[in-house]
């Protein structure tokens, strides 16, 4: 069946998602290099991007289309983003009116923007992010929104497969790691949902004033509800890394100070120790990975010798990008779509 958004994982049953990553694996094992020929992606970068810019473009590269990108340092008039401004100021141009031109010109529209991180209400309903999509008549895929991360997702359920992590009885710890800024909750929100979807028993461990809004945690509990898995939250770390299978690290913003960043900057000033390092493995499963979506800050988030260390399994992750990012363009513009 054809693919029209790919937003969020919990638009799609596990039976749907499971079929995505066979896909994404029979791609990756017999590409076909004709499947989008004359099929283009266009894509709307408001952030910053490594992986998602580059693994998007190979993915169509692979598959015989095209791509182009757009940014706003890349226009010559510059992108106003804010509803409801007087453009008297430097941008000529509104993404009301450029985002239609920009999917007019491509099969699917991919775009990224980031959290505002000023009003938590207005992130966690993704209201920059779906105020654009209603722009968009075309297919479409959220590269990384306020709330949302589903190509990371997919990569990370992917990789985990790949390395035979259990799924039934799998201990997965999502960790709040150290980091000098308030980063946004995509990540962790998405995360915390694949690992919950996937059927495994997840611990959200985390400093006090870090604890993830109850909505998320009762997205995550609604899917863990639904595969068999299970979902808490803790700030007891040595409790929570026990017997753990994976442990994800991701750094995010306080939530108790949401849009404070004096009062989120004081809160983590002495939090430091929450850098991943070798004795946080001590009591873990044997076989125990390191996870990350990138990029990660040595010496800040993560030591070097477990990034470069063997339970390190980031690069493979990031490679999965591509992989998983074919078999969703597979589905929205290949044969039959």
């Amino acid at each position: 069946m054809p693919m029209k958004v790919f937003n969020d994982l919990a638009d799609f049953s596990i039976p749907e998602v499971e079929a995505l990553l066979t896909l994404a694996t029979r791609l990756q094992q017999k590409p076909e290099s004709t499947a989008l020929a004359g099929k283009v992606l266009a894509m709307l970068f408001l952030s910053p991007s490594l992986r998602t810019l580059s693994s998007f473009q190979a993915a169509m590269v692979r598959l015989g289309g095209g791509s182009f990108v757009i940014s706003p340092d890349m226009s010559i008039h510059g992108l106003e983003t804010r509803s409801g401004i007087v453009m008297d100021g430097v941008a000529a141009e509104h993404l009301r009116e450029a985002i239609p031109v920009i999917s007019s010109y491509g099969d699917a529209l991919g775009i990224r923007a980031f959290a505002n991180r000023t009003k938590l209400a207005e992130d966690l309903a993704d209201t920059e992010f779906n105020a654009m999509r209603a722009l968009v008549p075309k297919p479409l895929i959220n590269m990384e929104s306020a709330i949302q991360h589903p190509c990371q997702s997919l990569a990370d359920w992917k990789t985990m497969d790949e390395l035979k992590v259990p799924k039934k009885g799998g201990k997965f710890v999502l960790s709040w790691a150290w980091h000098p800024k308030a980063l946004p909750l995509a990540v962790p929100s998405a995360t915390l949902h694949m690992a919950a979807m996937r059927g495994m028993d997840v611990t959200v461990v985390r400093p006090d004033g870090f604890a993830l809004p109850p909505q998320i945690m009762d997205k995550a509990r609604k899917a863990a509800s639904l595969s068999g898995g299970s979902v808490r939250e803790t700030n007891d770390r040595k409790q929570a890394l026990e017997g753990a299978h994976i442990i994800y690290a991701k750094e995010w913003m306080s939530t108790q100070h949401y849009g404070d960043r004096v009062a989120d900057q004081k809160l983590r000033e002495e939090l430091q120790d929450w850098r991943v390092d070798d004795p946080w493995f001590a009591t873990a499963h044997g076989d125990c990975r390191f996870m990350h979506c990138l990029p990660v800050r040595r010496g800040v988030a993560v030591t070097d010798r477990v990034l470069d260390g063997p339970r390190s399994v980031v690069i493979h992750e990031a490679q999965n990008r591509m992989w998983g990012q074919m078999a969703v363009l597979y589905q929205m513009l290949g044969p039959g779509a």
